[in-house]
């Protein structure tokens, strides 16, 4: 059975790729797993590996062609390894050549591969299987999500290698996987037998993961954030297979508040009181008791709460502050937004000023761009500013690269880009990796001053506030200005207070007149 290669999924911000090289030709064997082929785009280089065992059939993008997101780039097939193995051992072995004929036919219900973890970064030790959204026996198609790992930066996705059905899970939810560890098996070209097998192991097992309640049917993640939030499930709407209602479809009704039960409904009344007749059963409570809920930190929680705690122990951090007159920049929003968004597509907001006033500031003063490692003082001669992103898992802080060569518009569509990305945990590791310095906005929140914590190893960050009509003196007279709050905390082992207060001075200055920095004077 061949199956297809194909390119991966581009961000938004990509419209197509380049297939740079070839690694295997037509006729060459490959091992699941195996780099295949690159794909360049404008931003990097893309690694395509080996879906299965295998040998290379068809290549359909020749190298120095372009291709699309999620385009077939060629072909991988087993048959033909195997007849080629037949061929050889046909002159030998005579009779045994009909035993050999034979094996196919019996592997018709299909090949058993291993569903395997991603490779993880070497910074990332060991993830935690987060949701199974397939269960032993349902069929799957190429490339659908069937489990998401979470590590403690990103939330990875791992995709069916073939059309099949899943029959073995070896990592359940909640136990923590190494790299590359086998989390499941597969048979491909099973999809036809798999339904039946599901629904013998529902009805003969009251351990099956699948729950009717009424007439929805839930999968067993949905049914956990049904009873956390005890919700109405007559109202969830569902969008799996069947209509069956999944965890994100659970998560979305939370959001919306569109499955809250209702407090006057007597109907409801009676069968409410069993389940919360149980309770007392389960945890004995006390007159006057208190409700209360315990729930295990994410690992990206806890990664997060380990890094600040260290940021906090292991440097010398200060902050300095200082206020800006955003009258200039939101003048010039003023004017040129609906230009901006008809040439650029994008809607042009007040970070990207910040970015380029930072990349700007940042040339000037190149220990405020440094980092530390161990005894040494690493000076970067790029711009990578990471931006904080808040999400449903917790703060992520993507990275953008070169800022010194972006465009206004190129840093608006990127943040955007990566603040959709970030809610739907979507985001790469490499993303969020390296970075010569940080940008958060606590303005958006409503937060009038705060003190920003370090990102290790980098040794400054900045953060933005609120922008808040106030009275100013200007040139002898009282005028009302939008006034921002600017806080930079950083480490006064590597930055003197003069330096810290200077390039602070100096995102003032720009900013209060953005033409220098756009007009580069």
């Amino acid at each position: 059975m061949a199956i297809d290669i194909k390119a991966p999924s581009f961000p938004e911000s990509v419209a197509e790729g380049t297939v740079a090289t070839w690694h295997k030709q037509p006729g060459d064997s490959v091992e699941r797993d195996e780099l295949i082929v690159e794909i360049e785009t404008d931003k990097v280089v893309l690694e395509v590996v080996a879906p299965q065992n295998g040998t290379l059939g068809e290549i359909k993008v020749q190298e120095g062609e372009t291709c699309e997101s999620e385009q077939v780039l060629g072909t991988i097939g087993d048959a033909d390894a195997a007849s080629s193995d037949e061929k050889k051992q046909a002159p030998a072995e005579g009779k045994d050549d009909a035993k050999a004929e034979s094996k196919p036919a019996a592997g018709g219900e299909g090949e058993t591969l291993e569903v395997k973890a991603p490779s993880f970064p070497e910074s990332v030790a060991e993830g935690t299987v987060a949701t199974w959204h397939k269960k032993v026996g349902d069929a799957c198609e190429r490339d659908e999500l069937i489990v998401e790992i979470e590590t403690d930066k990103v939330v990875l996705e791992v995709v069916a290698p073939a059309d099949g059905a899943l029959s073995e899970i070896k990592v359940q939810e909640g136990e923590t996987c190494e790299t590359e560890a086998v989390l499941a098996l597969f048979s491909a070209g099973a999809s036809g037998a798999a339904a039946p097998a599901a629904e013998e192991s529902d009805s003969k097992s009251d351990e099956g993961q699948d729950e009717k309640v009424g007439d929805k049917i839930l999968a067993p993640a949905a049914r956990k954030m049904v009873a956390e939030h005890d919700l109405d499930v007559s109202k969830l709407v569902g969008t799996g297979k069947g209509g069956r209602v999944l965890k994100e479809d659970v998560a979305k009704a939370v959001k919306e508040g569109t499955a809250a039960k209702s407090a006057a409904k007597p109907a409801a009344a009676p069968k409410a009181a069993a389940p919360k007749a149980a309770a007392p059963k389960a945890a004995p409570a006390f007159e006057g008791e208190r409700p209360e809920k315990r729930v295990p930190m994410s690992r990206m929680r806890q990664t997060i709460a380990k890094r600040l705690v260290n940021a906090q122990q292991t440097a010398a951090m200060l902050t300095t502050y200082n206020e800006v007159d955003m009258s200039a920049v939101m003048e010039l929003r003023k004017q040129y937004k609906d230009t901006f968004q008809k040439v650029h597509d994008t809607k042009l907001g007040f970070m990207g000023f910040f970015v380029k006033a930072a990349t700007e500031a940042l040339k000037r003063f190149p220990d405020v761009n440094a980092s530390i490692d161990g005894t040494d003082i690493v000076y970067h001669g790029y711009q990578d500013i990471g931006v904080a992103v808040s999400s449903d898992r917790g703060l992520v802080v993507p990275v953008l690269r070169d800022t010194d060569s972006m465009k206004l518009a190129d840093v608006e569509k990127t943040i955007v880009d990566f603040g959709q990305r970030a809610r739907a945990g979507k985001l790469g590791i490499d993303e969020m990796q390296g970075g010569t310095f940080t940008i958060t906005n606590g303005g958006i929140f409503g937060s009038l001053m705060s003190t920003p914590i370090l990102n290790p190893p980098q040794t400054a960050i900045l953060g933005m506030h609120k922008i808040q009509e106030r009275p100013m003196a200007v040139n002898g007279q009282v005028v009302i200005r939008p006034m921002m709050y600017l806080a930079l905390s950083y480490d006064h082992r590597m930055i003197d207070g003069k330096d810290a207060v200077q390039f602070l001075v100096a995102i003032k200055d720009l900013l209060e007149d953005p033409a220098r920095f756009l007009l580069d004077v």
